[in-house]
């Protein structure tokens, strides 16, 4: 996003913030009338001179760990938190730690800090960090210990998001994709299958959370209590069955549950607090919340400053003006809350999530979601209008802004050799063989964990024309030998027309996992791949060889000894390019543009930055400089449909209008 002239001449001064007209902000409030008339916006607030004075509310100044944050409720007052006995207001701001380097993680809380804010949230990614069962990951980007200590170090709490489903946007709502192996098994019920594997991921996330909590002198001040499950709502013992799992593995802080307003009511346990998720401040959005808990404070846990984007949709964006005057009001009416998101980040690899509201749409590779910071953490309109309205209200200045991370355009890029992907086939792992298609998730490879995302690729030997139907999730391209003769997908492309063969040819079928849906009841049915039988004329098909093309670091490694071919502009069809970027001795940040490329993904140096998509609205793609070595770097495009000629780079992200 651009900035107006002034942000820029801001930005060259360090510390200095530019002078935007804002409406006049008292700079403390106390309430002498109860949520009675929030709710019917009678409420006159009765005006102090005190400013938020947190200096000693931070985790290295309070000591005294014996009294973490509760809800108070007196006399002729508004409800209130309290953190170690004083009075605390949350004002907290979302960051993902696994949609952010980790080299990067310092910076953007640092800018969190320095915005005014003084907790950060985070949801915990279960699918990431147990990929197989019992093998757990939480080292490099996924070192949820590192990032929480970081925040304590930097002054701020932290609010846990754990899950074990926390939508996120993420593939499967965050739930691993080996769970839907068994058919059966009842996502997010007390299903034995389900609460059996909840149970074990608990046993080892919650040790690791336990030692961070506030009462053992770490940052974590409450524990969210799954997410969202008003709108999901199918076993009534669910909840309180990951209240108690959190409980007795030793999670002794504040607990609290989060919905949409319509489905506070549905998804809120008795005793824990009920928090909210708004797009915009409205007096009734509260009312819920006052039916189930009137002598507890209000905690807006997702405040939409912006909203995510899916493939061939229009970029959102919302006004930085309407971000300013609903924190206002949360202000003025002594109303905790968190911006989400403060900064998105990227659905790096093939991490993204999908929406299905009658049509299966994939999230982009970009989360940047019209966030306070950028994805590449750059200032906003709304950091500034934060800012400047934080600072009105605390009362110590705020610290120094923090540099902007530097920005490079590198020389155009243009592929040296490529590989089709039939010449690929023999560097994969062995492929299955079997008389039926198998899904993704239960091919017998990765320790019996099946594949979590990616391609696959089922071969078949036909001796006859005519009309195929496959079950596909999500999009396939259909190959007779390799030549490409079709496209099948999940919703309008169901059949294809088979033309008359002489003999018998190789029919190939290339199904892309797009990303499973993260949101709503579908996800029970988010098996990837070839669902069901392949028929000609009503005939099943029978003896495959399927092949799986997860891109994996070590896949790239094998592709090191293939014999690459010289690149040529003109072919059409599934392939790998390479090329070379040559960053020079200090890597920067940038933005690769692949303006005559179809749609694909792109790996640097073996890591996945996402799918490209020339439909939209997302046009660049964010590559952070600190996975770049000086000097040159290998990039490797797997172009789905036909090459393109160049790779460009640019120092700001692009959106397209989608028509």
């Amino acid at each position: 996003m651009g900035f107006p002239s002034c942000y820029s001449w801001c930005l060259s001064w360090k510390g200095i913030v530019c002078i935007f007209s804002l409406p006049f902000i008292f700079s403390g409030f106390t309430l002498k009338k109860s949520k009675e008339h929030l709710i019917s916006g009678e409420v006159k607030p009765q005006l102090t001179q005190n400013r938020f004075n947190w200096s000693h509310l931070t985790p290295f100044e309070l000591k005294n760990r014996s009294v973490g944050l509760q809800a108070e409720s007196r006399a002729e007052s508004t409800p209130y938190f309290t953190l170690g006995g004083h009075k605390f207001r949350i004002f907290g701001g979302s960051i993902h730690y696994f949609r952010v380097p980790r080299e990067y993680w310092r910076d953007r809380l640092l800018k969190l800090k320095a915005c005014g804010f003084n907790t950060v949230t985070t949801y915990v990614p279960w699918n990431l960090h147990e990929p197989q069962r019992g093998a757990f990951d939480f080292s490099e980007n996924l070192d949820l210990e590192a990032f929480v200590l970081m925040a304590a170090e930097i002054g701020l709490w932290v609010i846990l998001r754990p899950g074990p489903y926390i939508c996120s946007e993420i593939d499967l709502g965050g739930l691993p994709s080996w769970l839907l192996q068994d058919s059966n098994v009842r996502l997010r019920t007390t299903d034995q299958g389900f609460v059996e594997a909840v149970d074990k991921y608990f046993d080892h996330l919650i040790a690791r959370v336990v030692p961070l909590q506030y009462h053992q002198g770490g940052p974590i001040i409450a524990v969210q209590v799954e997410n969202e499950y008003g709108s999901f709502d199918k076993d009534k013992y669910y909840m309180p069955y990951i209240q108690q799992a959190l409980l007795k593995r030793g999670i002794v802080e504040l607990l609290l549950t989060s919905d949409a307003k319509t489905e506070v009511l549905k998804g809120y346990i008795k005793g824990v607090l009920a928090a909210i998720n708004i797009e915009k401040f409205q007096n009734d959005a509260f009312e819920p919340l006052y039916n189930i808990q009137k002598n507890k404070p209000i905690l807006v846990m997702e405040y939409w400053v912006g909203w995510f984007d899916k493939w061939g949709d229009e970029h959102n964006v919302k006004d930085a003006q309407d971000i300013e005057n609903t924190v206002s009001e949360f202000i003025k009416f002594e109303i905790s809350f968190n911006v989400y998101m403060f900064h998105g980040g990227t659905n790096f690899g093939f991490i993204n999530g999908a929406t299905n509201f009658g049509k299966h749409k994939s999230i982009t590779t970009s989360y940047d979601y019209d966030a306070v910071l950028t994805e590449a953490g750059d200032y906003t309109e709304k950091y500034f209008k934060l800012r400047k309205l934080f600072g009105s209200v605390l009362a110590l200045p705020l610290p120094h802004l923090p540099e902007l991370t530097p920005k490079a355009v590198y020389p155009s890029m243009r592929p040296s050799f490529y590989l089709p992907l039939w010449d690929v086939l023999q560097y994969l792992n062995e492929p299955v063989i079997s008389d039926k298609p198998i899904n993704m998730e239960n091919l017998p490879i990765n320790s019996g964990n099946g594949q979590s995302y990616g391609f696959i690729l089922y071969e078949t030997v036909i001796c006859s024309g005519g009309e195929l139907h496959a079950d596909v999730q999500d999009t396939a391209q259909v190959f007779l030998n390799e030549t490409s003769i079709g496209i099948l997908d999940d919703a309008d492309h169901q059949y294809l027309n088979i033309p008359k063969v002489r003999g018998c040819q190789r029919l190939r079928i290339l199904v892309e996992n797009q990303g499973r849906v993260n949101f709503s009841w579908k996800i029970q049915d988010q098996r990837k791949g070839l669902t069901g039988s392949v028929t000609i004329n009503n005939t099943p098909l029978e003896g495959y060889t399927i092949y799986s093309l997860e891109m994996k670091m070590s896949f790239f490694e094998r592709l090191r000894s293939a014999t690459w071919r010289p690149f040529r502009s003109s072919y059409l069809g599934p392939a790998f390019y390479i090329c070379t970027l040559r960053a020079g001795s200090s890597p920067k940040d940038t933005f690769l543009r692949l303006l005559d490329w179809n749609n694909g993904f792109v790996f640097i140096n073996g890591r996945n930055l996402g799918r490209y998509w020339y439909i939209g609205p997302q046009e660049t793609l964010y590559l952070p400089g600190t996975w770049l070595h000086p000097g040159d770097n290998e990039i490797i495009l797997f172009e789905k449909r036909k090459s393109g000629s160049y790779i460009q780079t640019s120092i700001n992200p692009s959106f397209k209008i989608v028509s």
